[in-house]
C-alpha cells in the first residue's frame, strides 16, 4: 500500500528534515541509505512514491550559456516568459500514465537521470539542465533533473539557477554547504528511479512521487515538489529547506508509471 505524507509510526532521525539526517545524500544514490532507514523506522507505516534507473545513453546535448539572477536562470527573451532559446511542446496537459516514447537515461556523476528530448530537459548547461515542457511530463524530468545535481560539485549554481528563491532556499543552502559533495567517477549507484507518480498538478506547481529502486528488488519512495517559476520548472523546497516528503518502504510498482517495463 502507498500513501503520501510523513511516515507514521517512525521516530527521532526518521521524522526530520532530510537535511538534518546523518548519512543523508540527495542523489539517487541515496536509495540504499533510504531503505536501511525505512526497514528499521516504518514497521507498520506506509506512503507513496515514485522514480527509478536504469542504463542507457542520452540525447544530444543543446548548447547554452547564462548567469542566474534573481533565482531564474538568467537568460531572458523567450517567448511566454521563456529563457531565450527555449521552445517546448506544452500541449500534452494529462497527467502521464506511461514515459515519453523517446526517453533514456544520461550519465549525472554516477547515477542515471531519465531524459527527453520533446519534454526536457531541452538545453544541457555544465550541471544545470533546463528548458522543460510546460507539462507534467516535463515536471516529473525537472525534479529528478533538479534534485539529483544537488549530491555533485556544481550544487551551488542548481540552487542559484534552478529552486525558487526565498527561504526554503536559503535553508537548503546552508544545510547542503555542511555536506560533502558526491564523488562524479568511481563506483555506479546502487539502485535508481525505477518510476514516478504525478500526485498533483497545475500549471504553477506539481507535486510528484519517486520510486526507488533498491537491492533485491525492494523499492522506496518520496515526494517532491516543483513550481513554475521564470519560464521553468524549478526545485521548491519547505522553508526549512526540506526537499522530500513522506520516505516509505513498499513492495512493488503498482500505482507508478515504470521507466522501463
Amino acid at each position: 500500500m502507498l500513501n503520501s505524507g510523513r511516515s507514521r509510526g517512525s521516530s527521532g532521525e526518521w521524522e526530520q528534515p532530510f537535511w538534518h539526517q546523518r548519512g543523508w545524500i540527495v542523489s539517487a544514490g541515496f536509495v540504499l541509505v533510504l531503505l536501511v532507514i525505512a526497514g528499521f523506522a516504518l514497521v507498520g507505516g506506509d506512503d507513496d512514491g515514485p522514480s527509478g534507473a536504469a542504463s542507457g545513453t542520452a540525447p544530444s546535448p543543446s548548447a547554452a550559456s547564462g548567469d542566474g539572477k534573481g533565482g531564474g536562470d538568467g537568460r531572458k527573451g523567450g517567448s511566454a516568459g521563456r529563457p531565450a532559446g527555449c521552445r517546448t511542446d506544452d500541449s500534452d496537459q494529462a497527467k502521464p500514465t506511461k514515459a515519453p516514447k523517446d526517453f533514456t537515461w544520461k550519465a549525472d556523476g554516477t547515477g542515471l537521470v531519465p531524459v527527453s528530448r520533446t519534454a526536457g530537459p531541452r538545453t544541457y548547461d555544465g550541471p544545470v539542465w533546463s528548458c522543460f515542457a510546460h507539462t507534467p511530463m516535463g515536471a516529473v524530468l525537472a525534479a529528478h533533473a533538479i534534485t539529483d545535481h544537488l549530491s555533485y560539485p556544481g550544487w551551488r549554481e542548481v540552487v542559484e539557477r534552478q529552486v525558487v528563491p526565498g527561504a526554503g532556499r536559503d535553508a537548503l543552502v546552508a544545510s547542503r554547504s555542511r555536506q560533502e559533495d558526491k564523488p562524479t567517477s568511481g563506483k555506479p549507484d546502487a539502485g535508481g528511479y525505477a518510476g514516478f507518480s504525478v500526485l498533483s498538478y497545475d500549471k504553477k506547481a506539481v507535486t510528484l512521487m519517486f520510486l526507488l529502486r533498491g537491492p533485491n528488488t525492494s523499492y522506496a519512495t518520496t515526494s517532491v515538489t516543483v513550481r513554475w517559476h521564470d519560464g521553468d520548472w524549478k526545485l521548491a523546497p519547505d522553508p526549512d529547506g526540506t526537499i522530500y516528503a513522506g520516505m516509505a518502504k513498499v513492495t512493488g510498482t503498482d500505482g507508478f508509471v515504470a521507466w522501463e517495463a
